[in-house]
C-alpha cells in the first residue's frame, strides 16, 4: 500500500463521514437529543467517542480551532445530550442522510466491508481521535459499517497530520496560514475555528520569520506543505499494509463512486474540513 493508494482511500472516505456535519438528516439526529445549534451538534458529535471531554482534550484532539470557540460547547454540551446520545445522534443522521443520497448502497458493500473491517483491526491506537473511535464497536447494519469504517480512518489520519505538524513546530492556526497562502482559505476558516485578526497576523508573522512565507508560500514553505502531506500519506497507510492489489482495486471501484455521488450534493467544496472533491 503506497502513499498514494492510502490518499486516494482517504479521498473516497472522507465524504461518508463528512455527512455527519453537512446534512440536514444529522443535523435533525442531534437536534433530537438536544444539541441545537450546528456547532454544538458538531463538537458533541466529534468529541463523544472520548466522553464526556474537557475543553483542553477536545481543543487538543480538534488541534485547529481557536479555545475560546470550543469553550462556546465544552462542557456545556455533555448536560445537554451525553455522550452515548451523541454517538446514537451521529450515528442515526449519517445513516439517515447516506440512505437518501446513496439510494440501494447497502447492496454493493458486501465485498468491501470484510477488507475495511481488517483495516480497522490495524489502526494503530497512537491518537486520541483515531483510538476512541477505533474502540467502538462496527455496527451490524452495512451503511453504518461504512460510515463507521470511513469514520475510524479519517481521524486515524487527522491524528498522523497532527503529529507531522506538531512535529514540524507547526500549531493548528499556523496550518490554516500556510494553507491559506495555498489556496485563499482565510475568510472560510476565520469564520469556522474563531481565530481572530490579531492572532492571524501574529501568526503570520511567525511564519515569515522562519522562512516560510512571504508574497504567499515561499520555496522553503511550499517544500514543508508537501513534507507535512507526504509524511501524514504515509502514517495512514500503516492500517492498510496487509490490502492487496485486488482489495484496493475493489475498494476504489466501490468507494470513489460513492464519494463522486456525495460531492457537492450532500458535502459542500470547498470546506473547513477539508474533504476534497473526489
Amino acid at each position: 500500500m503506497t502513499p498514494e493508494r492510502a490518499r486516494a482511500l482517504w479521498i473516497a472516505l472522507e465524504p461518508l463521514h463528512g455527512v455527519t456535519y453537512f446534512t440536514p438528516q444529522a443535523r435533525a439526529a442531534h437536534e433530537e437529543v438536544g444539541l441545537r445549534g450546528f456547532w454544538r451538534g458538531y463538537v458533541a458529535m466529534r468529541a463523544a467517542p472520548l466522553g464526556a471531554a474537557g475543553l483542553g482534550l477536545v481543543t487538543a484532539a480538534f488541534f485547529n480551532f481557536a479555545p475560546r470557540f470550543l469553550a462556546r460547547s465544552v462542557p456545556s454540551v455533555w448536560e445537554m445530550a451525553s455522550p452515548a446520545a451523541a454517538l446514537r445522534a451521529r450515528e442515526a443522521g449519517a445513516v439517515a442522510a447516506l440512505e437518501t443520497h446513496l439510494p440501494g448502497a447497502r447492496d454493493g458493500l458486501g465485498g468491501v466491508l470484510p477488507v475495511l473491517r481488517r483495516v480497522l483491526a490495524d489502526v494503530p491506537w497512537t491518537g486520541a481521535l483515531g483510538a476512541a473511535n477505533a474502540a467502538l464497536e462496527m455496527p451490524e447494519d452495512p451503511l453504518a459499517a461504512l460510515w463507521h469504517a470511513a469514520t475510524v480512518l479519517r481521524e486515524h489520519r487527522g491524528d498522523g497530520h497532527v503529529a507531522v505538524l506538531t512535529a514540524e513546530g507547526i500549531g493548528g492556526l499556523e496550518a490554516h496560514v500556510l494553507r491559506d497562502a495555498e489556496d485563499g482559505s482565510r475568510a472560510m476558516i476565520t469564520a469556522s475555528r474563531g481565530w481572530t485578526e490579531a492572532e492571524w497576523a501574529r501568526a503570520a508573522d511567525g511564519l515569515t520569520a522562519r522562512g516560510l512565507l512571504g508574497d504567499g508560500l515561499t520555496e522553503a514553505g511550499a517544500k514543508l506543505r508537501g513534507h507535512v502531506e507526504r509524511r501524514t500519506d504515509e502514517l495512514a497507510a500503516i492500517p492498510y499494509r496487509g490490502v492487496t492489489d485486488d482489495e484496493f482495486a475493489l475498494l476504489d471501484s466501490v468507494l470513489t463512486p460513492l464519494a463522486r455521488a456525495l460531492v457537492p450534493a450532500a458535502v459542500p467544496v470547498p470546506n473547513p474540513v477539508g474533504v476534497p472533491a473526489p
